[in-house]
């Protein structure tokens, strides 16, 4: 997978930025060197987050993938219990 350039936190400042005036959208994404679909993407994307809640965000995200994680191995240890049985 790709790397990507910005982080999330980057993002939603760029668009409080672009929200707050000054500085229009075609203007900023020259700036950043990304197209202005990219942030409009972004906006559809992160549109009304603060920093603090993309950071929320992303360590849900990660408290998620070790549950499911977890759930998998259980699962799995389960199959190879549930076999064993099965042979004796």
């Amino acid at each position: 997978m790709k790397p990507k350039r910005f982080t999330e936190e980057q993002i939603v400042r760029t668009l409080q930025e672009l929200e707050a005036g000054g500085i229009t959208l075609a203007e900023k994404a020259r700036k950043l060197g990304c197209s202005e679909s990219t942030i409009y993407l972004w906006k559809k994307k992160y549109g009304g987050l603060e920093v603090q809640d993309v950071k929320e965000l992303r360590d849900l995200r990660q408290e998620n993938n070790r549950l499911k994680q977890m759930v998998a191995n259980l699962m799995l240890e389960k199959e190879a219990i549930a076999e064993a049985l099965k042979k004796l």
